[in-house]
């Protein structure tokens, strides 16, 4: 799976390359440095306020926990990070964690050896990541109608295949993953997973050339397409990715809860997108770091568990998660809002002056 610039590219309009070449600059970098520094302080303020309300919380038990809580989110926000990059979106993540949990539940339970069942269960993911980028790529239906789509459709196929049954006691050498930590260390298992993909991802996302290729398709898709980026084949491929990891995801789960069940992640697509654009991900693609969702999901991480400690109910966390949702988007934004409103002014009273002096 090679994602590659095209040999032969269009030529573009040479003022639409050296808007896509400025974009990103000095004063994004000095952005993104600011906001990363936010959720630096977001964490210290975790780990005073945990510290000073439960005598226990800096135990292993509390790393343990978190990780637990939010190690499988942090895995899905991993794709998730890179798809809003380019300005697009998935929404059927969630399902996809339950679509592969059903289908790796039916097929234990009609004894498919395990192997061979983990194998299906990531080719339904595979399935499901190119009906996407079929849908968004070829077809060229918005990301977020079709994501919304396939989250309905994934969600059905799954009560489909396992019904309202529950399928446990599984076997293999992973039926501890939910329960110890990774030896030698106070990490769950999902965490220290997320930990590795994250570094991947890090390195293919701001050292290589489908990295920058995919912050420039974020910058301006036009531009990138005219300066030879296969931008079709780039988004298929980052949402076929997703689709697969996902479907990792719904293994983990099963064998993290022991059980098997349709519903499984219900809800967990909004957080995974919070996660992402909480760590300074731009909604509008083109701007965000690994190392700032790294820190969201350290960080927000942290907080939910300080706030589990405290027996805050699931609604009012829910209430956090959309009060976060909409931070993530408005604050980072707001200097980007300003920006456009005063060159939209300067171009007003351009347009004034000139009508003016044409008139005199």
């Amino acid at each position: 799976m090679v994602l590659v610039t095209n040999s032969s590219p269009p030529e573009a309009p040479e003022e639409t390359l050296g808007s896509l070449e400025s974009v990103g600059g000095r004063f994004d970098a000095r952005s993104l440095l600011r906001w990363e520094s936010a959720l630096v302080l977001f964490l210290i303020f975790d780990l005073f306020y945990g510290g000073f309300t439960a005598t226990d919380f800096f135990s292993q038990n509390t790393i343990f926990f978190a990780g637990i809580n939010f190690g499988l989110i942090a895995i899905m926000a991993l794709p998730e990070m890179l798809i809003i990059t380019t300005g697009e979106i998935d929404l059927s993540v969630a399902a996809m964690l339950g679509l592969s949990c059903a289908t790796f539940g039916y097929l234990f339970e009609h004894h498919v050896e395990v192997f061979l069942a983990m194998l299906l269960t990531l080719g339904v993911g595979a399935v499901g990541g190119a009906l996407n980028g079929f849908l968004i790529t070829r077809i060229g239906l918005p990301s977020i109608a079709v994501t919304i789509g396939t989250l309905t459709m994934f969600r059905g196929l799954a009560e489909v295949i396992l019904g309202t049954n529950e399928v446990t006691g599984f076997g293999g050498p992973w039926t501890d993953i939910g329960t110890n930590t990774i030896p030698g260390t106070p990490f769950a298992w999902a965490f220290g997973i997320f930990l590795v993909l994250a570094l991947l991802y890090g390195v293919v996302l701001h050292f290589t050339s489908v990295g920058r290729s995919i912050f420039a398709i974020g910058l301006q898709e036009e531009a990138a397409f005219f300066s030879g980026i296969r931008v079709k084949r780039i988004k298929f491929n980052l949402y076929l990715i997703s689709g697969i990891v996902c479907a990792f995801v719904g293994l983990l789960y099963t064998y993290q809860t022991n059980t098997a069940r349709y519903d499984a992640g219900t809800g967990l697509e909004l957080n995974v997108v919070a996660i992402v654009l909480f760590g300074g991900v731009s909604i509008f693609g083109g701007r965000g770091s690994m190392l700032g969702v790294v820190l969201s999901v350290v960080a927000v991480g942290i907080f939910d568990q300080v706030l589990t400690i405290k027996n805050v109910s699931s609604q009012e966390q829910s209430i956090v998660f959309g009060i976060l949702l909409l931070a993530s988007v408005i604050l980072p934004n707001t200097g980007r809002g300003y920006r456009l409103v005063r060159r939209r002014f300067a171009r007003e009273s351009s347009a004034t002056a000139l009508s003016s002096s044409v008139d005199a």
